[in-house]
């Protein structure tokens, strides 16, 4: 009987979503840093065996929207509640979701869900028992387990777990494939992986990568990356006294680039002032956030 599903890891920011996932793909497909929000899009990993395929997506961190971009950010997260097998809903040892209305949908619903503790490293026993016999109470239906995902603990027991709840089903993509996303989109998620490193307060989050140009060659791939920004003061800051940031921006880029495609590049970096453009359905959309006519 071959098995395989949709897993859908669902949370609040910075509760090591991104981090879970890719500790499960054994790949680094999802973005990483300790600032809230750095997952804007769903990003699937797939994890095959000879009898299962598991389509684990990473989703954007539960947020209340300020803007167009937060509110297409949540439609994500609500597309993954509604084609869901089942959900992976990622907590940590301080609060649970803030968002109840996301947490109503999962409380209700019938679809196997997973409820995953992380972070234990950071506690103790007491505490562990304590946040395990709340989430019990809270998703009675609900497998609790608690992990380290950036430790790796107790990974195998949540593979198992997933294993064991998945529906029989054929494959739903070749058995060869890792993800559903480009090169260039990863490309670009690395770019904008350093932004959220290296710059501080709005920058990172008034920036928006695209990748204008990726030719590939037998010894060296030519890689070409716009940098969207909403204000001339930031693209000043963006490249820094006398070039200096958007320098050392470019060389990490492109160490975790080459790193990534196995290949060296050459990347450059462009900057653009798109005023607003996280309210502006026509830029969304060139981004490929894939708003609703």
């Amino acid at each position: 009987m071959h098995k395989a599903g949709f897993v859908n890891i669902i949370g609040n920011p910075n509760v090591g979503k991104s981090t879970l996932m890719n500790a499960l793909v054994g790949e680094q497909l999802s973005i990483i840093t300790h600032k809230a929000q750095t997952t804007r899009h769903r990003i699937m990993g797939i994890v095959n065996g000879d009898d299962f395929q598991i389509v684990y997506t990473d989703t954007p961190g539960i947020v209340t929207p300020h803007n167009r971009l937060h509110e297409q950010m949540m439609g994500f997260v609500g597309t993954a509640l509604a084609d869901a097998d089942l959900y992976l809903l990622v907590t940590e040892l301080g609060e649970p979701p803030k968002n109840t209305q996301v947490l109503q949908r999962i409380k209700q619903a019938t679809i196997p869900t997973l409820v995953v503790i992380n972070k234990i490293d950071l506690s103790n026993q007491a505490e562990i028992a304590s946040k395990i016999a709340h989430w019990q109470q809270e998703i009675p239906r609900a497998e609790v387990i608690p992990c380290s995902a950036a430790e790796h603990f107790n990974l195998d027991t949540i593979f198992h777990t997933i294993l064991r709840l998945l529906p029989a089903h054929p494959a739903y993509f070749p058995k060869d494939e890792l993800t559903d996303r480009s090169m260039r989109f990863f490309v670009s998620e690395i770019v904008r992986e350093k932004i959220l490193l290296l710059y501080q307060k709005e920058i990172p989050y008034s920036c928006e990568v695209a990748v204008e140009a990726y030719e590939e060659h037998e010894d060296i791939d030519n890689i070409s990356c716009l940098i969207f920004v909403e204000r001339e003061s930031q693209k000043a800051i963006l490249i820094g006294h006398q070039g200096k940031a958007i320098k050392k921006l470019g060389t990490e880029a492109r160490r975790d680039i080459e790193e990534f495609t196995g290949k060296r590049c050459f990347l450059s970096l462009h900057i653009k002032v798109l005023k607003d453009w996280r309210n502006s359905d026509r830029a969304l959309k060139s981004f490929g956030y894939n708003l609703d006519d």
